[in-house]
């Protein structure tokens, strides 16, 4: 049984760091034992061991006994952690407030979600739209779902004349979903349940029916099971599930792992967007107005990103990053609408545009070093006006029908909460809508961006978030965060778990990596396959910049990412183990050999590639994979890897396995553990109560592996 030595103070409350003077006592735990079997893989005439192949088999009584055994070890360590009910209590507080959703409109009614502040799940509400909004009542509450909230809403969809609604669930945060169909007059439910939905939107032709995506139920386990064979069917009322009509998807010579069917809001044209990856898609329309009209294509290959995204009869504006990394938007006929036939509508700037349209307008939101920038523009692409935002920040939500007069927009960032704003679409005045009442001083805090050089000079921003007078005396305790992959960016928002961090005098610091999507398809493109390394290399520079920059120390920096930012996590901690003192690894992609074998792991290759690409890209992989790089006889940071029973898009195996080798070849006295959340999945639909366990469990664990012994800034009732 391998042992991990715990060093604790006999008193937990005498001191708030670690002193030198006082007794030092020491515990001795148990990890449990991992078996290990003789199983190998061979790449390119190379033998790889996998000793811990077992642990991916969800199903087996073997696995269920370690997840149980881990979790007794690793609750029997954070129930030794003082503050951590102060920590839960204080988030639980933090965590009660109204929060509020921007109103739609369908049909005769106005709709919002609405949380009362500790619900596990927001709340569905509704009123008539000319009545006074205080009249509204709850439409669908995923509380009733199931008693303890680990079934949630995983999306809505309302028929054009806002009559009949379909929404999915999802059982204990899995991807996989079941579709119901409601009555939106009565509130009953009206047709049988659609069951094998995943990675699926829900999108209605008139009133008759919608388009949805679904994989074949895989064999095997449905966690783990691979799934490669996306299709796209159409759902008519009043039909079975199994009288749906196949619209694309299903061929043999090419598996398009993601499909998506969308229907313009005239319902004119059915767009379809096939993916073999999670970059890059084709392009292709069907006339709804023409019966039996043939499939229409765009764009055959999968070089671009491109999506229709209005139109005006057969006049199509699509956004594309073909031939513009940071995106466009073009026109064309819908009769010879490839792209020869484009005309730039709203041309590529050096910033990345995400647009949006309402009221008869566009949208432009560009990001200029991760923050928003609000463009108006008319039909004719003449610009109207720049958006006044209140701050520097993340907005997001402009969009509504075209028939609309106003929008709803979000703005936040990490120290203002997130507020609700009216726009009045013509002439372009903002009014605050709703701002949340929370037990937070947004003027207590400030979050500035620096630039930092990476390894090979590539400058990277990066924003740090504290207290007002904090003093920069190396002894900070700070989260790294970062992700780094699949062209997502990282933008300023509020948490209010990190407003917890920040109160006990925490700094918060993220990094726009490369990998990411803050500087277009070329800053994505720098952090994928063989550049992958360049995303580690970031990371590591923004660790060291805050440590030159006297911010903190490695003793008291923990990184922290998730899904592919727990692979960051898994590879920095591998590669420079003295370089934080705490290491979170999330739900992550840590196997980078097998990740292609799990469900729909296979479409991350354009951003990974696989093993079995070339022998370059096997060794490449197998360079950095972090359960292929831990080593013996190597003190690592203290580590609590967390991960969800059901979690079927990152397979919980990533994380077993990862555990497994850190626990067999750890130095130290750093402990390894591993925090294994029943009925709950990627994260997407956990229910409150289990978020805020876990992030009490998480700060505790950090603060006290940092050698705080009480809390750095005492709580106190406010």
């Amino acid at each position: 049984m391998k042992k991990l030595l715990l060093i604790t103070l006999a008193s937990f409350a005498i001191v708030s760091c670690k002193n030198e003077a006082e007794t030092l006592k020491t515990i001795t735990v148990d990890y449990p034992k991992t078996n290990k079997i003789d199983t190998t893989d061979t790449y390119f005439g190379e033998v790889v061991a996998d000793p811990y192949r077992w642990l991916e088999d969800d199903r087996s009584k073997e696995t269920e006994a370690w997840v149980k055994a881990q979790n007794d070890v690793t609750f029997g360590y954070l129930d030794t952690i003082p503050y951590r009910e102060e920590l839960k209590e204080r988030l639980t507080k933090l965590w009660n407030y109204e929060k509020i959703s921007a109103p739609f409109k369908e049909g005769d009614y106005t709709y919002f979600y609405k949380n009362d502040g500790l619900q596990n799940q927001s709340v569905l509400y509704r009123y008539k739209t000319d009545a006074d909004p205080s009249t509204a009542e709850v439409f669908l509450n995923p509380n009733t779902f199931k008693e303890d909230g680990t079934i949630s809403l995983g999306g809505t969809s309302f028929s054009k004349d806002g009559k009949t609604l379909a929404y999915a669930i999802s059982e204990g945060g899995s991807d996989w979903r079941k579709i119901l169909v409601m009555n939106t007059e009565t509130t009953e439910i009206v047709e049988d349940t659609l069951i094998d939905i995943k990675f699926s939107g829900m999108s209605w032709y008139k009133n008759e029916g919608f388009y949805y995506s679904s994989y074949d139920k895989p064999e095997g386990s449905e966690l783990s099971a691979k799934t490669d064979q996306h299709k796209v069917y159409y759902h008519k009322l009043g039909t079975k599930q199994a009288e749906d009509q196949l619209i694309f998807g299903g061929t043999p010579e090419e598996k398009h792992r993601y499909i998506y069917g969308s229907v313009t809001e005239d319902d004119r044209y059915l767009v379809i967007t096939p993916r073999v990856s999670t970059s890059g898609n084709k392009l292709y329309i069907k006339d709804l107005t023409i019966s039996d009209a043939p499939l229409i294509e765009i764009l055959g290959h999968t070089d671009s990103d491109s999506n229709i995204i209005e139109n005006v009869g057969s006049k199509l504006y699509i956004m594309t990053n073909l031939e513009a990394p940071n995106q466009k938007i073009v026109t064309v006929d819908a009769a010879n609408p490839t792209p020869e036939n484009w005309v730039d509508f709203i041309p590529e700037t050096e910033n990345v545009l995400s647009p949006s349209t309402a009221g008869g307008y566009f949208f432009a939101n560009y990001m200029v070093d991760a923050v928003s920038k609000v463009l108006q523009y008319d039909y004719d692409g003449k610009l109207i006006r720049e958006v006044e935002l209140p701050g520097i920040g993340s907005a997001g939500g402009f969009g509504a029908k075209k028939e609309e007069t106003e929008l709803y927009y979000s703005f936040t960032n990490y120290v203002t909460p997130g507020s609700i704003y009216k726009y009045d679409i013509e002439e372009g005045t903002s009014e605050l809508y709703k701002k949340p009442s929370i037990d937070f001083n947004p003027e207590a805090y400030e979050s500035k961006q620096v630039f930092f050089s990476s390894k090979d000079g590539t400058k990277v921003p990066m924003i740090i978030t504290h207290k007002k007078g904090l003093e920069l005396n190396g002894k900070n305790p700070t989260i790294l965060y970062g992700y780094g992959g699949f062209n997502i960016s990282l933008t300023p928002s509020f948490s209010i778990a990190n407003a917890v961090w920040m109160e006990q005098g925490g700094i918060y610091a993220v990094p726009n990596l490369r990998g990411g999507g803050e500087y277009g398809k070329a800053w994505h493109d720098a952090g994928t396959k063989l550049q992958k390394q360049n995303v580690f290399d970031d990371f590591i520079a923004a660790a060291e910049y805050l440590i030159s920059e006297n911010y903190t120390a490695s003793d008291y920096l923990a990184i922290r990412g998730g899904s592919n930012g727990g692979l960051l996590v898994g590879a920095t901690m591998t590669q420079r183990p003295e370089l934080a003192k705490v290491a979170l690894p999330a739900v992550g992609v840590l196997d980078m050999l097998r990740y292609h074998t799990f469900t729909a792991g296979a479409g991350w290759a354009y951003d990974y590639g696989t093993a079995e690409d070339s022998k370059e890209m096997f060794e490449y992989l197998k360079g950095y994979s972090p359960v292929h790089n831990v080593k013996e006889g190597v003190a690592y940071p203290a580590t609590m890897i967390t991960t969800g029973d059901h979690d079927d898009r990152v397979v919980p195996a990533h994380s077993f396995k990862f555990a497994a080798e850190l626990q067999s070849k750890q130095t130290g006295n750093n402990p390894t553990l591993i925090r294994i959340e029943t009925d709950a999945g990627h994260g997407a639909g956990t229910p409150v109560s289990k978020t805020i366990e876990q992030y009490a469990d998480i700060f505790g664990f950090t603060l006290y592996n940092m050698g705080f012994e009480v809390l750095p800034t005492k709580i106190e009732e406010k």
